[in-house]
């Protein structure tokens, strides 16, 4: 539980393992997901590395896997997901894989090579079929004697034989596309000068594409013409708009014979396809029950030999050495890892795992688990934390939701989004073996938990608020009361209930949250907007306190003394003794200035918060109001508030200067010590009478002159943005008490505008109304105040904890953790297969 509050501690190993066994090892560290390997060969190109011949390997029988499963998905058979997780198959069954693979791509593709000759086949066959039947009209037409005239006018009076013999055309028949007939018959007419005679006719049902598998509609056409030349010409023509010819006797018994025999032909080659397709199936039906497997053993193999090729071979070529990054308390998972694979792949030598001494930063590790994952996500969406800094993912985890409940406080709103989450975490198992692509639907499902949070927290709110769809719950009754009869109320809205007048309101406050009263009240946002605007301050203070607060515990655990005394304190004095006081002050008002005489004083003496904090800070008296006692809220306020200021202004010229010139008067001591120690030593020494003495190294405390200026200007910019920060910081806050009232009164609206539309009939016609009004005023709710208002109270917190929050201890500069990890190369490549 530790490494949520702070990350794991990690340790930089050197792993000697023999080269039988470093295989099967490296396989078993895949499954744990616990160590990051370094790269000890940055300077050897990714081709002459020791395994890439294999990873080439790999790399085919990829390729050769996602020819199948496109063929598959070709077909429409499913693919069957077991949710086994194969271990990585050993380097010999590598062999036995390619012969199967290899096996299954060659016969497929024999396959699809044979049944794509027999469908050219049988698209050709089915063209001749129509082209016999469609030109025996044509013919038909041409041997109509009354059609001479026609023919003589076409071909002209020379095409006529001597003797008044009968024309004797020539002509060609085939099939084109459908939607390229307009254009072929311009291009003959011009060519041949319409010299030529085209018939064509639409053939009914579409035809398949042996090469695509698309349905395409063609036409069937027949051309007469008169010599060899037109004919050569036609010819050509057909060619360029690919139209396919067919020999077609001219003879109507020939013509007869040759239908039959097509006919025969397609019902044989009909029988032979559907042999061909069922062979093919069943192929693609045995590979389907596997591919899923086999797709994981090659990214395994894979990504074993990627790993191996980040390591080093000594010097005997039997060992092979490598450099890692290991959480401290797993090590000895990680040994036990180790020699499981050391059995597995028979070797007697063990492996050896070495912790190494080094000055680089290790990687941040902070285990999460399904519930915690989300909220640190959206941490690291930030930065990620640099190692063993405070982690503020437990903090957010009640922060966020509350700070967004904060401003989207509605019971019934709150509900709906408490609904939705509780779905998906009750059912996220099996929603989350249906893998899908939808973006949106990602993020809410990975969001489930912090969306269940910020409804459950928001139902708490809007209940404080007595808030649920822009009405009031009366679960307590109201404590106000009127002396008036109920047709003076009904008749005059200009009635107030006055607060002073004791016996309108019992004398014990409300149990939980607003009086409903206030719900029908003229004055409820004039209440409620001074009553949000000095919780959210309260709140904003308390929360960046915290935060500053937070700081502290880093500085103890680096033993940063000097960071305690010139950063923390000082900041904490600075937004305790501003700050936190108007927090005090709002505090005392509330308790001071009642509603009667009563009290100290009157309700009209209340001094405004905000004009006492800026004559605070201006050093200016407070001016007595009108027929008032007292100036201040309490004795000593004037002189206490001086006080407050002055230290606090105090402080900015320490966290200004104070750490720069400590450090730098350390480095002139020790500059001073370490050149004294040296000609004592040089003085002393009579040997050494007459040599040179050597200038003295620089200080050995890591700050030169340079890094000194460096740290002036950081101090300089890291105190002005405090300063300014913890001012505007405060001021960012009030978007609590914006949000708030604008979700509040955007939700009025919505039902004033809309549902209350659905209540004016009282017949049944207005049960039927009512239906339909409630629908849309529900996708309204939904859609507007749910949705898009939830999602602008979340980016705005967000925001807050960003910025107000997490600047004030989080400084975020470290690299995350990646080890070597089966589980997320598997996701990563099911991921990648699915865009």
């Amino acid at each position: 539980m530790g490494s949520l509050f702070r990350s794991e501690e990690m340790a930089l190993c050197q792993l000697f393992l023999q080269s039988e066994a470093a295989y099967a090892c490296v396989s078993e560290l895949g499954e744990l997901g616990l160590v990051q390997f370094r790269d000890l060969n940055p300077d050897v190109n990714a081709f002459q590395r020791k395994f890439v011949s294999e990873v080439r390997r790999c790399d085919e029988m990829e390729r050769k896997l996602r020819y199948l499963e496109k063929e598959i998905k070709k077909d429409g058979i499913p693919m069957l997901d077991t949710g086994e997780n194969p271990e990585a198959p050993q380097p010999r069954e590598m062999i036995d894989l390619e012969a199967t693979f290899e096996k299954l791509e060659n016969e497929l593709r024999e396959v699809n090579h044979n049944a794509e000759a027999l469908k050219r086949n049988f698209l050709e066959l089915t063209e001749l079929k129509h082209i016999l039947r469609k030109t025996q009209v044509f013919f038909d037409e041409m041997a109509d004697p009354n059609r001479e005239d026609e023919q003589v006018t076409l071909l002209g009076e020379e095409g006529l034989r001597a003797g008044g013999q009968a024309l004797k055309l020539g002509f060609v028949a085939g099939v084109i596309l459908r939607e390229r007939i307009p254009a072929f018959e311009r291009m003959l007419w011009r060519a041949c000068r319409g010299n030529v005679f085209l018939r064509q006719a639409e053939i009914e049902t579409p035809l398949e594409d042996p090469s695509t598998g698309d349905q395409v509609h063609k036409s069937v056409f027949i051309i007469f013409f008169q010599g060899d030349q037109l004919k050569s010409r036609v010819r050509k023509i057909c060619e360029g708009f690919r139209a396919t010819l067919y020999p077609c006797p001219e003879a109507p018994s020939q013509r007869r014979e040759m239908a039959m025999g097509v006919m025969t032909r397609i019902e044989d080659l009909n029988t032979v396809l559907g042999q061909t397709q069922d062979h093919r199936h069943r192929v693609l039906v045995a590979a389907a029950k596997n591919i899923k497997n086999w797709f994981i053993k090659v990214v395994k193999i894979k990504a074993i030999y990627h790993t191996l090729n980040l390591f080093n071979l000594d010097v005997t070529q039997k060992c092979l050495i490598a450099e890692c990054w290991v959480p401290l308390l797993d090590i000895e998972t990680i040994q036990l890892a180790l020699r499981r694979g050391t059995e597995r792949s028979g070797s007697s030598v063990p492996p050896i795992l070495n912790r190494m001494d080094t000055f680089e930063d290790p990687p941040t590790y902070n285990r999460t688990n399904k519930f915690t994952s989300a909220f640190q996500n959206l941490v690291d969406a930030y930065g990620i934390a640099s190692y063993r800094e405070i982690n503020p993912t437990p903090y957010t985890i009640i922060s966020f939701p509350f700070l967004f409940a904060v401003m989207f406080g509605d019971l019934g709103h709150g509900c709906l989004m408490f609904l939705f989450a509780a779905f998906l975490v009750l059912r996220e198992k099996p929603l989350a073996a249906k893998k899908t692509d939808n973006e949106v639907w990602n993020i809410f499902f990975a969001g489930r938990y912090i969306i269940l949070l910020m409804g459950l927290f928001s139902m708490y709110t809007g209940f404080i608020y007595n808030d649920i769809f822009s009405k009031s719950l009366n679960l307590f009754g109201s404590h106000w009361h009127t002396n008036y009869d109920e047709s003076t109320v009904m008749s005059n809205k200009d009635l107030q209930i006055n607060p002073s007048n004791s016996s309108e309101y019992d004398q014990v406050p409300y149990p939980v949250g607003l009086d409903p009263v206030w719900q029908l009240a003229l004055n409820k946002i004039v209440f409620l907007n001074a009553y949000k605007m000095k919780i959210s301050i309260i709140i904003g203070v308390l929360h960046m306190l915290s935060g500053v607060s937070l700081s502290l515990y880093n500085y103890r655990y680096f033993k940063d003394r000097l960071s305690i005394y010139c950063d923390f304190i000082p900041q904490v004095i600075f937004l305790t003794f501003l700050f936190f006081y108007m927090v005090l002050l709002m505090f005392i008002k509330w308790v001071s200035y009642g509603p009667q005489n009563a009290f100290p004083d009157s309700p009209a003496c209340a001094p405004s918060i905000l004009i006492t904090f800026i004559n605070m800070v201006l050093f200016k008296d407070a001016v007595a109001l009108e027929n008032c006692n007292t100036v201040y809220m309490f004795s000593g306020q004037g002189a206490l508030q001086k006080f407050l200021v002055i230290v606090a202004l105090l402080c900015v010229p320490i966290m200004l200067l104070a750490k720069p010139i400590y450090i730098m008067r350390q480095q002139k001591d020790k500059h001073v010590q370490l050149v004294n120690g040296h000609a004592t030593t040089e003085n002393g020494d009579a040997e050494g009478a007459g040599r040179v003495v050597q200038q003295p190294p620089p200080p050995a405390g890591g700050h030169d002159e340079n890094e000194i200026g460096e740290l002036f200007i950081h101090q300089g910019i890291h105190t002005i943005e405090y300063v300014l920060g913890s001012v505007s910081h405060t001021a960012s806050y009030l978007r609590l008490w914006a949000l708030s009232l604008a979700h509040a009164q955007l939700s009025e609206v919505l039902w004033s505008m809309v549902m209350t539309k659905g209540l004016i009939l009282n017949s049944w016609i207005g049960g039927v109304w009512l239906w339909f009004v409630f629908g849309f005023w529900a996708i309204l709710t939904v859609g507007i105040l749910v949705l898009m208002e939830g999602l602008s109270a979340f980016l705005h917190t967000l925001r807050l904890h960003w910025v107000e929050f997490q600047s004030k201890f989080y400084k975020g500069l470290g690299y995350a953790f990646a080890p070597f990890s089966f589980e997320v190369i598997l996701n990563t490549a099911s991921t990648a297969v699915e865009e």
